[in-house]
Order: C-alpha cells, then structure tokens, then sequence
C-alpha cells in the first residue's frame, strides 16, 4: 500500500539548504578556511591554485567565477575559500532577492577593492538586473538613468575593481552573455566515498565527536555522495548516540540511527522509495506520466522532477523516456521485488 509522503522540507538527505538557523551557524564551523583543507573536487582546486597564484602575482582581483553543479556539493564553502586565500572581503546574496536595479547598485557601490560578491541561485536573477550587471562585469561602472521622459540622462558610476562569483544548480537557465562574462567555469561534481569519508571524519573532529573509521564509512555510504547530507547525517547519528549511548558512535549505533531516519544503504529515504513503489506497484513499473506520478504518491510534479528523480536516475533506477518514467530492473532488485516483464499484446 502507497502511503502519502512526507513534504521534501523535512527530508534528512535533501541535499538542498537547511532553514534551522543553528544547522546554518553550524555549517560555518564545519566549512575548510583554504583549499589544503578543502578535500575533493582535486581537478578544480588544481585549476583554482594556479588561477589564484596568478592573480596574487599581477597584484589584481581574480576573474569572475561561474561554480555550478548539484545542490550540497560546496558552491558557497568554494567561494568563502577563494576569499580568504585572496585575503578578500565576501559580501552574500542570492538571484531572488535581487528583484530590482536598485538593489544591485546598492550592493556595489558599497564594494571595495578586491571585495568578493557571491550570488547564489544567479540563474534567478531577473532580467532588468541582469542587464544592469554586464557593464558592472566588463567595465566595473554602473550606468544609472536620471530623470524621466525627453529630459532623462544616463549617467556612469565607476566601481572598484571586484569579483563575482555566481552559483547555480541549472547553468542552462543562464542567458549566453551572462555565462559569457565569466572568466572561469566550473563545474563541482559528486564525491568519492573516500572523500566523503575523510569529510565525516574531520566534520566528527570539528564537533568534538568520537567515532571510529568504519562508523564514518557507514555514515559516508548513506550520504548520497554529498557533503552537506553527510554533516546532516552525522549530526543526526550525534543526537541519537548521546541519548541512547554515551556519545561515541560506533558502527551498530550508526547503522541503528541511520536505519531508524529510514535511511538504506544507498542513501535512499522513505519518500523515494514511495515514488518507486508507487511506480512499480499502481503502473507496473511503467512507462508512466509525471502528471500519474505526482497524483500517485501526493506530491508535487516539480518536487518529483527536481528533488527526487536526479538522484533515482543517476543510480539507475529510473529512466525518463518519450513514453514516460520507467523503473529500471536495478530498482525492483534494491527493493526484493520480482521483475515483471512487459505483457505481450496477443494481438501483434
């Protein structure tokens, strides 16, 4: 029997930005200061070493930066790295709170020299402050319009000279010229377990956690191969040791926190495996529309699209085809269902 699941906010391994304002502080502790302390992403840090030392050898800010990729993988915690190896000052901001000009000139004119703005979800940037920040990028001015109607004049502010880093999980929802105005792109992929694991270890030396390496493999395992899910997890595992425990997480109390937030050994929660059944189970495994998908197990089609299916697809256990979405031999397989094979039309 398919049951409603619970709304994605609550989810443990959503991947997305947490709103508890003591996680947010406490991510801040658990972020590396440099790229020695930064594990992972080793193709990019080599490409970020030599872009920051030849901007440190020219005396001059570093060229505008495009990171994107996934949710959780360490858009935000690059930038502040880049900022402090640079010795800069990173003042924050976000695509939708930048909803008119005005709020865009506010931001840099209060910039200094060498100061770093970071812009998360940049690919929300409405267009008339898109339009705004070309010149800002090109020619570090600001063209502002004064008075209205036939008397109206542009007059151009000069800015410092700074840095823009913009962060998105959908680089194709970028215009072409604002992607062009980037000097670097990168994009940050999914960790090795390997990394993951060294990142719960540290994270657990930070927090003043004792734990031992196979109970850091355990939580790294379930983490969707995502750090800010595998500092989410940790702290969850912390919250159930010292109540049930004295503290110390080993292997068997890992598994039984992990086990009771109804998290499985390939970092699937309850809810996918309710889009999954649901699939399996009400549509024969499919093909199926999103539209039949989302009416199945409540849930919103763009919650579907977004949060739960990249993550099924790139395990393999959903395909998207013309007809519909699919579940894939893999997904019966992880939950013990027996294949069914398609029915043959009698006919043909």
């Amino acid at each position: 029997m398919i049951e409603k699941s619970s709304t994605s906010k609550e989810r443990v391994v959503q991947p997305g930005k947490t709103s508890r304002a003591d996680e947010d502080q406490l991510d801040l502790t658990l972020r590396p200061k440099n790229l020695k302390e930064y594990i992972g992403q080793e193709k990019n840090k080599e490409h970020l070493m030599i872009f920051l030392e030849a901007a440190k050898k020219r005396k001059q800010p570093i060229e505008h930066v495009l990171l994107y990729g996934p949710p959780g993988l360490g858009k935000t915690t690059l930038a502040h790295v880049l900022a402090n190896e640079m010795g800069a000052q990173i003042k924050m901001t976000s695509g939708p709170a930048l909803e008119r000009a005005g709020d865009l000139a506010s931001l840099l004119t209060n910039l200094q020299n060498n100061d770093i703005l970071f812009i998360d979800e940049i690919h929300r940037l409405p267009k008339i402050v898109e339009e705004v920040l070309y010149p800002a990028m090109e020619d570090f001015a600001f063209d502002i319009i004064l008075g209205k109607g036939p008397g109206a004049r542009s007059v151009r502010l000069d800015l410092p000279r700074f840095t823009i880093i913009g962060a998105t999980t959908r680089v194709g929802l970028l215009s072409g010229p604002l992607r062009d105005r980037f000097g670097t792109t990168l994009r940050l992929d999914y960790y090795l377990d390997g990394e993951i694991e060294k990142i719960v270890s540290r994270s657990a030396k930070i927090l003043g956690i004792g734990m031992d390496v196979d109970s850091s493999a355990e939580i790294a395992r379930r983490s969707r191969k995502t750090p800010r899910v595998a500092n989410r997890l940790l702290r969850r595992v912390r919250d159930f040791a010292e109540v049930k425990s004295d503290g110390k997480i080993n292997t068997d109390l890992a598994r039984e926190a992990l086990d009771m937030l109804e998290i499985d050994s390939l970092g699937l929660d309850r809810n996918d495996r309710l889009i999954l059944l649901a699939l399996i189970e009400k549509f024969q495994g499919g093909p199926v529309g999103i539209n039949s998908l989302a009416a199945a197990t409540s849930e919103e089609e763009q919650t579907i699209a977004d949060i739960y299916e990249p993550y099924l697809m790139r395990l393999g256990f959903l395909e998207r085809t013309p007809k519909g979405r699919v579940a894939t031999q893999l997904a019966y397989e992880h939950l013990g269902l027996p294949v069914k094979k398609p029915q043959m039309n009698p006919l043909l």
